[in-house]
This record gives C-alpha cells, structure tokens and sequence, in this order.
C-alpha cells in the first residue's frame, strides 16, 4: 500500500508512467531533489492520515518506503 501511494504520487508529480518506478528507483534519476522530497512526504502524510519526519537519508524510492513502514510501525 505504502509503495503504490509513494509511486503514484512520485508518477503524478514528475508525470511518468508508475511501471517505470521499482523500489531501487533513485531520486536522482527521477530529478527528485530534496525539497522534492519534501513535498512528496507531505503529500504522502495526507494519504496515511500520519505525520513522518524525514530524519535520515533516503536516496531510492524502496528507503523512503521502509522509512514510512518503520514510522508507521511506531
């Protein structure tokens, strides 16, 4: 579910197609930069109805995903 909601909002906002995303997507090949990713976290916080902090790194789309797994776990 947290992989589909990341990949459709990642799909909507760089206007590409969600087959070409996978979990080892990276950022960088997306033009993702990280005020991007800011953004798209808090899109993504609106989706699951919960609030993330974005306190590590995350280069490809799969960290971002088992970073959301692991805040939603708490």
């Amino acid at each position: 579910m947290i992989f589909n909601a990341i990949v459709k909002l990642i799909a909507e906002h760089n206007d590409c197609d969600v087959s070409e995303i996978t979990m080892d997507t990276t950022f960088q090949s997306l033009s993702i930069d990280s005020l991007d990713t800011v953004e798209l976290l808090m899109n993504l916080e609106d989706v699951i109805n919960r609030q993330i902090e974005l306190d590590q790194k995350v280069s490809t789309v799969g960290d971002l995903v088992r970073l959301v797994e692991a805040k939603c776990q708490e």
